[in-house]
């Protein structure tokens, strides 16, 4: 859970640095440096807030039986699944439009007549809150996990440095690159993070799997184990799909190091249901696809605006004759 968790930490906390950033520099482009106190102010609130809501969560959590854990927990993975994939694809359709978007927000606040510093006070506030509050819901489901924890912490601190490195000046790199790549693997993440959830909702029984028992589980008629595999006992496929789909916990230690990064990566482990196996499918089969094509789409935009001149480019300016007999002399620039 550890790389996981830093990569969403990184991700989040860099997006978190770069509204920020453009922020700052916003107000500095309006001869109002004085507001930045108030945007600092919507920060630490925004940051105040996500404190206390994921202490909320976690330490309300250890009140609840199991049942009703699994199923919060569950529930909180799937829309953790739908919040990372709304976000790879928000940022690599809207991400080069964040600065006009944020600059916009402001101006809009002010033609309420609201003053420039309560005005960046509130987009700094809702813009850090919101990345806050997905941070605390995609990472609710591994909070009993430490290295989760400080993976998230240390991503955080990373994207915390790398964005004041940035706005200085002291570091250049491709955020677009980086985007795309970090989407690419939070895409495998998500896929893991859903056959999490569709792990613990069987668990809870909302889900029908190999902890529903008879008649919805298949076992085997004499030992009464849950059939594993597809080529199984009394015919192939019985195990399909509310059984395990396959169990290497002898070649794989559940609780090794193997198991514990694969299971922080891509999410799987030793023993697997048929329906968290095919939840992970169905998901990269639906989502690469779109994500190849939108990286494919916008490489083909910047491309098409590197090689489109400028439209705003003065035309050459014509020679004006002296008529006095001297040399042609270029005209005034007006």
């Amino acid at each position: 859970m550890f790389l996981a968790s830093l990569l969403i930490g990184l991700r989040e906390g860099l997006e978190a640095s770069l509204i920020i950033g453009i922020l700052i520099a916003y107000l500095g482009k309006l001869g109002r440096r004085e507001a930045i106190r108030h945007m600092w102010s919507g920060v630490a609130i925004a940051v105040v807030l996500t404190a206390v809501i994921g202490a909320v969560s976690t330490f309300g959590r250890s009140r609840l039986s199991f049942k009703t854990q699994e199923i919060i927990g569950g529930s909180m993975s799937i829309l953790a699944v739908i919040m990372i994939t709304g976000m790879i694809f928000w940022m690599m359709s809207a991400g080069k439009k964040m600065k006009a978007a944020l600059e916009g927000d402001i101006e809009k606040a002010r033609a309420r007549r609201m003053s420039v510093g309560l005005a960046v006070f509130a987009v700094a506030f809702v813009s850090v809150a919101r990345e806050g509050i997905e941070t605390t819901i995609i990472l609710w489901g591994w909070v009993n996990n430490p290295l989760a924890i400080i993976g998230a912490l240390v991503g955080v601190i990373v994207a915390i440095v790398l964005g004041w490195a940035l706005f200085k000046g002291l570091i250049r790199f491709n955020l677009g690159t980086f985007f795309t790549w970090s989407g690419a693997a939070l895409i495998v993440v998500a896929g893991g993070v859903l056959a999490y959830g569709i792990h613990d909702l069987q668990e809870a029984a909302v889900l029908p799997g190999p902890f529903s028992g008879a008649p919805i589980t298949p076992t085997h008629p004499r030992t009464g184990e849950v059939l594993t595999g597809f080529f199984t006992y009394p015919f192939w496929g019985a195990a399909f799909p509310f059984g395990w789909a396959f169990n290497v916990s002898d070649v794989i230690d559940p609780s090794g190091v193997l198991a514990t990064f694969l299971k922080g990566t891509v999410g799987f482990v030793p023993q697997m249901s048929w329906l968290e196996v095919l939840a992970w499918f169905v998901y990269m089969a639906l989502v690469i696809p779109k994500f190849i094509r939108r990286v494919r789409e916008n490489k083909h935009i910047t491309l098409a605006k590197k090689a489109t001149p400028n439209a705003q480019e003065d035309p050459p300016k014509r020679p004006v004759v002296d008529t006095s007999g001297t040399n042609p002399q270029p005209a005034p620039t007006p």
